[in-house]
This record gives C-alpha cells, sequence and structure tokens, in this order.
C-alpha cells in the first residue's frame, strides 16, 4: 500500500510553528497547520515563516464550536482565513458550515490560486450513510477536494464512513475519529486518500497515530 502522510501541527508561537514545521517536511509529505493555537495577531509572523514550504502545507483556522482554539469574532476568522489564502498553500481546509454561510469567501479563496478542502466533522457520531452520502454530495458543489471526519461509536461505523470512498469525481480524505475507528486512519489510504494525518507525539485529535508509528507499520521487511 502506498502511503502518505500530513503531521498536524499545533503550536502556540510563531517561532514554534516556524520551527516544528521544518522539522516535520523532512520525515512527513505534507504538514497541518493548526493556526487556531496561535493568537490571531501572530498569524501573519508565522505565515511568513514558513511560506517557502505553504505549498506542502494545509492551512486550518478551526473555529471553538467545531473543535478548534480560535477565539476572536468569525468577522476577524473570515478575514485570516483570506490571508492565508493569498499565501497559496497546498490546501487551506474550510468548514462546509462556513462556506455555507459566507457565500463570497470561497469565489475569494479560488481568485487567489488557493484550492479549498472543504470539511465537515462530527465529534459525537457517526450518522447513516444516507446522509453522509447527501453530504459530501453538497460538500462536492464548493470543492472536488473533500474532508468528513466523524466519531465512531459502533464497529459498522468506520465501514460506513470508508464506503464513502465509493463516490466518484472527488478527492477525499474520510475517516473516523475515536479508539474505535482508529484503523480508519490507515485504511483510508487503502481507498483513495491522498494522505492520513498523524502527529510527531503527543496526538492532536483523538486516535491519530503519531508518524513513527505509521512509518514503521509500512518498512520493508528485512
Amino acid at each position: 500500500m502506498a502511503f502518505k502522510t500530513c503531521v498536524s501541527i499545533a503550536e502556540s508561537t510563531p517561532a514554534r510553528t516556524i520551527s516544528v514545521t521544518k522539522k516535520a517536511l523532512k520525515k512527513s509529505d505534507y504538514a497541518e497547520i493548526r493556526f487556531d493555537f496561535l493568537a490571531p495577531g501572530d498569524v501573519p509572523e508565522a505565515l511568513h515563516g514558513i511560506r517557502r514550504h505553504l505549498c506542502r502545507c494545509v492551512c486550518t483556522l478551526r473555529p471553538k464550536d467545531q473543535g478548534g482554539r480560535f477565539g476572536g469574532s468569525e468577522r476577524e476568522r473570515i478575514a485570516i482565513l483570506k490571508l492565508i489564502s493569498e499565501y497559496t498553500p497546498y490546501l487551506i481546509d474550510i468548514e462546509y458550515t462556513t462556506l455555507a454561510k459566507n457565500k463570497g469567501l470561497a469565489r475569494y479563496v479560488r481568485d487567489t490560486g488557493t484550492e479549498i478542502l472543504v470539511s465537515w466533522h462530527d465529534f459525537k457520531r457517526t450518522p447513516r450513510h444516507p446522509e453522509l452520502q447527501k453530504k459530501l454530495r453538497q460538500m462536492r458543489r464548493i470543492s472536488r477536494n473533500v474532508k468528513i471526519v466523524t466519531t465512531a461509536r459502533t464497529l459498522a461505523d468506520p465501514i460506513s464512513v470508508m464506503s464513502l470512498y465509493r463516490e466518484k469525481n472527488v478527492n477525499l480524505i474520510a475517516f473516523t475519529m475515536g479508539e474505535i475507528g482508529r484503523i480508519s486512519r490507515i485504511l483510508c489510504m487503502q481507498f483513495g486518500s491522498p494522505y492520513t494525518y498523524v502527529s510527531l507525539g503527543k496526538p492532536v485529535a483523538p486516535g491519530q497515530f503519531s508518524l513513527a508509528e505509521v512509518k514503521s507499520m509500512f518498512r520493508p521487511q528485512k
């Protein structure tokens, strides 16, 4: 199985964000920069410090109601998302609900040349498969890059989410959080996900593998 990794980076200072990003990209294909862990005023400094590496970065500014740390106003968050897009990262991860409420945001981002990864998370459960399919098709209207992440409560939940990979004409990243769904973070690559999210040490999200764990799974046997 071919695999690629994306290290989640959640640092609270620009200096740490810059240094950890450079370190991560020496070992990983991509890095996810969680800008919501920074103070809003520190985002420009961090962006400037990693600008040469942004072609391999997925940029995220997650609000608190979506499992993030950003505590400013929604107006401020939209302004920062626009700023990030102007640096043309590999992908900018924006929530489906955010894009649905701010009709001009997707157009602004596209005009910068940055591709959107439209995302949707359910931190409590995994909806039934027809509901997941409907959500995927709604999201696909915004971007060909779609991320759907749910919380596994039963063994059937990861199977339901993996079944989404049957959909055509979409670059899909889909898996389940939590211990029950942990294996889906590996299986998703088998089904077509461009990468799986990993940590450099302590997990940033429930059930996340470390980079070392994933690499050990796929290290050629002697």
